[in-house]
């Protein structure tokens, strides 16, 4: 019994000490913030500190025990721009904010507009420096109505694209100007070569094998063509020329001569 009210004893005042630390931690001037110095921020470097503020700015004379830490992270990571955030408190009054940004990996066209876009889809305003801070293809046949499930599932087939042809130290995706993966089945390239724009066909793989039968093969079909808009290489034994064309028929190629200059469909060339 006597052991009994001890241990009820024993409670009580920790019960009461801890009473008095919360009343002191909930009403002291010590744990206020006072002002926006006292808010910390890291990590930033197209985030600016005026978007942090406005998620944080409201905690300005109130007590850092009182400020939801989780909230704080949900609200930040709302920002396009930021991948994750961290929210601590640092006693007696300071808070510190944590960013890690995202990482863009292509330009995007979102209806007249050029932005960035993510590997996960996530789309992100040109930062200050603009489009000349980058050097990346541009992504188009997106809408920013589209879920980011729909965006996430043709970036991930843009980053095997990207992957493909940078492989083996080859970088063929720096030759890119437009990238179209609206069709899983038709990967769409536009070269931008300076004798003019070719819009290449590449299916859905094998994407460095075919680019390279474009590669191989590109001055020869200019000089058998007038004009030299578009291949078709999603086809194992052949290619076809200016398929967007009209009067196009395709000639099979010769798979045991990989090097030789492959066959491809002729079109009749109007001459005035």
């Amino acid at each position: 019994m006597r052991t009994a009210l001890i241990a009820i004893g024993a409670v009580g005042v920790i019960a009461l000490v801890a009473f008095v630390f919360y009343q002191y931690g909930a009403s002291s001037w010590r744990f206020r913030i006072d002002s926006g110095d006292l808010i910390e921020v890291a990590g930033t470097k197209h985030v600016t500190r005026g978007q942090i503020m406005q998620v944080m700015g409201g905690d300005i004379g109130k007590n850092v025990f009182f400020i939801s830490l989780a909230e704080r992270k949900k609200k930040l990571e709302e920002i396009p721009w930021v991948e994750s955030a961290s929210v601590m408190r640092f006693l007696p009054n300071r808070v510190r904010v944590e960013i890690r940004e995202r990482t863009p990996v292509a330009f995007v066209l979102m209806g007249s507009h050029i932005e960035l876009i993510d590997a996960s889809g996530v789309v992100m305003d040109l930062p200050a420096g603009g489009q000349s801070s980058y050097s990346f293809p541009v992504l188009v046949g997106f809408s920013d109505t589209e879920p980011l499930s729909t965006r996430a599932a043709r970036m991930k087939v843009f980053m095997q694209l990207m992957t493909d042809l940078d492989a083996n130290g080859e970088h063929r995706s720096q030759e890119l100007s437009d990238v179209d993966v609206t069709d899983p089945d038709d990967v769409k390239v536009t070269v931008g070569d300076p004798q003019g724009a070719v819009l290449v066909h590449l299916g859905s793989s094998n994407f460095l094998e075919r680019y390279k039968v474009y590669v191989e093969h590109v001055q020869e079909w200019r000089q058998q063509f007038q004009k030299l808009d578009s291949v078709d290489l999603r086809y194992e034994r052949q290619v076809i020329v200016n398929p967007d064309s009209h009067g196009i028929a395709p000639v099979p190629v010769a798979p045991a001569q990989p090097k030789a200059v492959a066959p491809v469909a002729r079109r009749k060339n109007k001459r005035h």
